[in-house]
């Protein structure tokens, strides 16, 4: 009666992991056996591995990965896709996120760029970093209605703070002028200090003509280029193909 009353305190004070734990152990005959320095061991070790089994799925969520599911451990590195395996563990088991430098994924449609900028960014999550995830294409619209309702400010600071900021299909669509300078905030608070993830179909060669100006490109281009790593992937589309459908042969008049 007082352990049950016990576990409830404990849960009471949202310590769920060792509520869970004590209630265990009271259902195994062999942890009389065990000393109380040993079981408030196993007490403390499961609540601390509940807090980060909940704090890595808290980071996975916010991130708003377009493949919360990719995983490094799934990279396809078949001959002809550019992509070898060492290198990319090599990446994700390093102090990339923490030097705050560029990771540059370029190639065809298809070729799995974003699913590798996601998967990098999953595992990231799972070491227990921060990620936001956003489709280039559509950030002058997020943009316009952050300025609208006078939230980009609060954003941009929270922005700066997150670990990793994943800008997926860079290059795909223009950019007005308003977007061009907001992208030069964002690149900039970032800098040297917070990693960033960029993917595009467009060549690296080419960037500095999408952006446009040329002053602005320029400095945004400084501040990528200062430290990064390039994945350059080839090969044809990943992408499922629909199947075509065959067509029955017309019956025989005759």
């Amino acid at each position: 009666m007082m352990m049950n009353a016990t576990i409830e305190q404990l849960r009471t004070l949202k310590l769920q992991g060792m509520a869970n734990a004590l209630n265990d152990q009271l259902s195994q005959a062999g942890m009389t056996a065990m000393s109380f320095e040993e079981r408030l061991t196993m007490l403390v070790d499961q609540e601390v591995h509940l807090r980060d089994d909940k704090r890595k799925a808290r980071l996975l969520k916010q991130a708003h990965l377009k493949y919360p599911q990719a995983c490094i451990e799934d990279i396809d590195t078949r001959s002809g896709r550019g992509l070898e395996r060492k290198e990319v563990m090599s990446l994700a088991l390093g102090e990339w996120v923490q030097s705050g430098h560029t990771v540059l994924i370029t190639g065809p449609t298809g070729a799995g760029k974003s699913w590798l900028a996601c998967a990098l960014a999953q595992y990231a999550c799972r070491r227990g970093h921060s990620v936001y995830y956003q489709r280039v294409p559509r950030m002058g619209e997020e943009l316009r209605i952050r300025h609208g309702n006078a939230t980009f400010g609060k954003w941009l600071i929270q922005l700066a703070k997150t670990e990793i900021l994943v800008l997926d299909d860079w290059g795909m669509a223009g950019i007005d002028a308003q977007t061009r300078a907001d992208l030069l905030e964002i690149i900039d608070d970032r800098s040297a200090c917070k990693a960033t993830i960029i993917t595009s179909q467009l060549p690296i060669e080419h960037w500095h003509a999408w952006i446009g100006d040329a002053t602005i490109a320029d400095a945004i281009l400084d501040r990528i280029m200062q430290r990064n790593h390039r994945f350059t992937l080839t090969g044809d589309s990943l992408r499922q193909k629909p199947k075509s459908i065959k067509k029955e042969p017309k019956p025989d008049p005759s």
